[in-house]
């Protein structure tokens, strides 16, 4: 077992890969009496087009299916693992995002008994016709009612602004007509394909005992029979560099306008460290420019054209990503106007210096800080880093290291009038109107 000392965050990280390729991480938690679990594979919306596992030539399955599978594998033969987590003090879920789909736990006893019941039934999938039926009108009722949520709608519409092909366009839950195309057959070979061991990761975080919990982990898994691993060959189409559509405007049933201006970043072929230093430059430079003490908020704010539902954020991932400002708005024109004329602006010239930089730089290293001692945060975001190449703990060293051209560079990316998009939600019109 391989430990990693990080002494500047006061953190050891115990991590072995066994030899059926499951990657096996422990952190423990000093004064901690939560143990935070999660059990995640590198499998989610987007990964929609494939060679299956065993085969040669790709496939195409319904869109949602990763969702789908999510919700199929805590029903058992003899019964609902939730049930089990329960009965063990457990308090258990799982969630399907663009990119992986997690199973997890956090409990304050029994520990060792419930990372067993977590390996056990994500590792051994039961898939009936009848159960997939029967399934397909819960799945069917979640995706209406998302559907009916302003904000969800808002934040997916932006998306499919931004993007012409790429399947991160498509919500993860998928749509009614296309989860009434998934059969049993489909879960097994989704299944077979991308929970092999080898694409997937077990973080264990909180009190905990690393050197028998390893031990307990890997005797688990030598009782279990898995395939030789092989390279998943995902697929996925051509994407232009441009948004898809300039702007797009719903009505839907709310009290006041939101808006939503999204920007496509340009180069998305980043993993690795080169990836976290962009990631994290660009956070730096939108913070500055739209943050809560930039001079665009507090002009907005002033006005009347934000309110405290008032957001931006940045996030990359291998492939796609978007950065995202909004608010709810009595006034959605001058709103866009601003945010607009406020990249308009900085693209032609860039206003933030070293002193500016040393500010958000500080502030987001607070932030993260604070966030490490929250075992749910710190075991969610290390997990979708490791699947991006990145480590958790190296981006306070990553922040300390970016200098202004960094900023500069990584804005000069995700700006371009091209990149940009608008998607507004109106309240009805009247009948007069």
């Amino acid at each position: 077992m391989n430990k990693v000392e990080f002494k500047q965050l006061d953190e050891t990280l115990y991590h072995e890969k066994l030899p059926n390729g499951l990657q096996v991480y422990i952190l423990p938690k000093k004064g901690f009496s939560k143990t935070y679990a999660t059990f995640t594979t590198k499998y989610g919306s987007i990964d929609n087009h494939f060679v299956p596992f065993g085969e040669t030539e790709p496939v195409q399955v319904p869109d949602g299916i990763a969702h789908f599978l999510e919700h199929k594998m805590f029903e058992k033969e003899d019964g609902d693992v939730f049930q089990q987590f329960s009965q063990q003090g457990a308090s258990a879920n799982a969630f399907t995002s663009f990119t992986r789909t997690a199973y997890l736990f956090s409990a304050t006893d029994k520990v060792t008994e419930n990372v067993e019941t977590l390996l056990d039934f994500v590792q051994s999938p039961y898939f009936t016709e009848k159960t997939v039926e029967k399934e397909k009108g819960i799945i069917a009722q979640e995706i209406t009612m998302y559907d009916d949520q302003p904000d969800w709608r808002l934040y997916f519409g932006m998306i499919e602004n931004l993007y012409e092909n790429h399947p991160v366009k498509i919500d993860i839950a998928g749509t009614v007509e296309s989860i009434q195309k998934i059969t049993a057959e489909h879960l097994y070979t989704c299944y077979n394909t991308f929970y092999h061991p080898s694409n997937m990761m077990l973080f264990i975080v909180g009190s905990v005992e690393p050197e028998s919990m390893i031990e307990f982990i890997k005797n688990n898994q030598m009782q279990k029979t898995f395939e030789e691993p092989k390279e998943i060959v995902r697929i996925y189409p051509d994407e232009p560099a441009e948004a898809a559509i300039k702007e797009r405007t719903l009505e839907m049933s709310v009290q006041k306008p939101k808006v939503f201006v999204g920007i496509k970043p340009e180069n998305l072929d980043l993993s690795g460290a080169d990836m976290l230093k962009h990631e994290l430059s660009a956070q730096l430079a939108y913070e500055l420019l739209f943050g809560r003490t930039s001079d665009f908020y507090h002009h907005a704010y002033e006005n009347g054209w934000i309110d405290e539902s008032y957001s931006f954020d940045y996030s990359l991932e291998n492939g796609f990503g978007y950065a995202l400002i909004g608010s709810d708005t009595g006034t959605p024109e001058k709103l866009i106007e601003e945010i607009q004329h406020t990249l308009d602006r900085t693209v032609e010239k860039w206003p933030f210096g070293q002193a500016d930089l040393d500010r958000v730089r500080r502030k987001k290293i607070g932030f993260f800080l604070r966030a490490l001692n929250s075992p749910e945060y710190i075991a969610n975001q290390f997990t979708r880093y490791a699947f991006n190449d990145m480590n958790l703990f190296d981006v306070v060293p990553c922040l300390e290291s970016i200098e202004v051209a960094d900023l500069q560079a990584a804005f000069a990316s995700v700006s371009a009038e091209q990149q940009r998009s608008t998607f507004t939600i109106m309240p009805p019109k009247k009948a007069s109107e």
